[in-house]
């Protein structure tokens, strides 16, 4: 059973930047396309970015685009989200989740497309 798990939110203040890392275990990251989702308070879960098994693919949400940057290391079973120029609007609980259900060069944004999930962290981004 593939477990992941979520890490470095926190505070930061706007235009700074955060790498948020998601580790997995039980079973190899190869298998599971990747999307990093975000739940601002009183808000629905959007998807943010998507990457393919391999990292030959990637799809990212309008707001994100040329700010942040997704990534995996299949031999250290992580996936990264690199983002920049973080601003209020960023602010949420940041989780990613892995599925199979997807094309092997496949990426979605949808989250009834995820099988698994982790358990989110936090990002607040304020002055």
């Amino acid at each position: 059973q593939l477990q992941l798990v979520e890490s470095g939110g926190t505070l930061v203040h706007p235009g700074g930047s955060l790498n948020l890392s998601c580790a997995a275990s039980g079973s190899p990251l190869r298998h599971y396309a990747i999307g990093w989702f975000r739940q601002a308070p009183g808000k629905e879960r959007e998807g943010v970015s998507s990457i393919d098994r391999v990292g030959a693919n990637f799809a990212y949400t309008d707001s994100v685009k040329g700010r942040f940057t997704i990534s995996r290391d299949n031999l250290k079973n992580t996936v990264n989200l690199q983002m920049n120029s973080l601003s209020p609007d960023d602010t949420a609980v940041y989780y990613c989740a892995a599925t199979t259900r997807l094309a092997f060069w496949g990426t979605s944004l949808v989250q009834n497309e995820y099988e698994y999930w982790g358990q989110g962290t936090q990002v607040t981004v304020s002055s």
